[in-house]
C-alpha cells in the first residue's frame, strides 16, 4: 500500500492521522521535524507527504520547498492558522493540498485518496494527447510539453491542465473546479484554485501558451488556444 509521511510536531496529531490512515491500509512513517522529515524524504520512498506548517528549526514551507526542488510528490499541509497568507505561501510553495487544524479525519483521508489517485493518473481516463499551437498535453505519457521543452508540472497542476484542455472553451467556476479537479466535495476556499491557476501560468511561461487559460471576470477559468489579447 501506499506509503505515507506524516510531519507534524505534536504527537497527538500524528498519532490521530497514522490510526486513520492505518485504518485504511496505508502505509505510515512519522517525523517530529522538518530535518527528520527531509531526512527521511531523501532516504526513503513515499507516496504522499503530509506537513504541518508551523514547526521549529526547520517548518513545512521549507519543508515543501525542498521536496519540491527534486521531487513531484503530492504535499497536503496542515496549519493551525486560518490566515490567507499562510495557505497561499504554502501552495506557491509547492503544496497540493492544505486543511485548517482541527480537521475532519474523514475530509483528509477523502483528500489523500484523491491526491493519490491523480499522482497514478486515475483521475481521467486514458486518451489521446491534446494538443493547441506548440503545446502538447499527453495524457498517457503524464508529459506537457511546448515545442521541444518537456514542463514539469505536479499530478494537481496536470489534471487542472489536462481538464480544462480537454474541455475547451467551456467556462468553469471555482467551485465546479475544486470538486472536479481536486477530487472531492469544496470544503475550502475556492481561492486554492487562483493559486494554481497562477504557478501553471508560471510554469507555461510562453506567451502564446499561457495566455490559454483564460481568466473570466466574476465566473472562473477556461482554457481558449484561440484567445487573443
Amino acid at each position: 500500500m501506499d506509503p505515507i509521511l506524516i510531519v507534524d510536531d505534536e504527537e497527538k496529531i500524528r498519532s490521530l492521522v497514522r490510526l486513520y490512515l492505518e485504518r485504511e491500509g496505508f502505509t505510515v512513517d512519522e517525523a517530529e521535524d522538518g530535518r527528520i522529515a527531509l531526512e527521511k524524504f531523501r532516504a526513503g520512498h513515499y507516496s504522499l507527504l503530509i506537513v504541518d506548517l508551523m514547526m521549529p528549526d526547520i517548518d513545512g514551507w521549507r519543508v515543501c520547498r525542498e521536496v519540491r526542488e527534486s521531487s513531484a510528490l503530492p504535499i497536503i499541509m496542515l496549519t493551525a492558522r486560518g490566515e490567507e497568507f499562510d495557505r497561499v505561501l504554502g501552495l506557491e510553495l509547492g503544496a497540493d493540498d492544505y486543511l485548517v487544524k482541527p480537521f475532519s479525519t474523514k475530509e483528509l483521508v477523502a483528500r489523500v485518496k484523491a491526491l493519490l489517485r491523480r499522482s497514478r493518473g486515475q483521475l481521467q481516463p486514458v486518451s489521446s494527447e491534446i494538443t493547441a499551437g506548440l503545446l502538447c498535453i499527453d495524457k498517457e505519457r503524464h508529459r506537457v510539453s511546448i515545442g521541444e521543452e518537456v514542463i514539469n508540472l505536479t499530478p494537481l497542476e496536470f489534471d487542472l491542465l489536462y481538464f480544462l484542455a480537454k474541455n475547451k472553451g467551456r467556462v468553469f467556476s471555482r467551485e465546479q473546479l475544486m470538486e472536479t479537479v481536486w477530487g472531492y466535495d469544496f470544503y475550502g476556499d475556492a481561492r486554492t484554485v487562483d493559486t494554481h491557476v497562477k504557478k501553471l501560468r508560471e510554469k507555461l511561461n510562453h506567451p502564446s501558451v499561457k495566455r490559454m487559460i483564460v481568466t473570466v471576470w466574476g465566473v472562473g477559468y477556461k482554457f481558449d488556444p484561440d484567445q487573443v489579447h
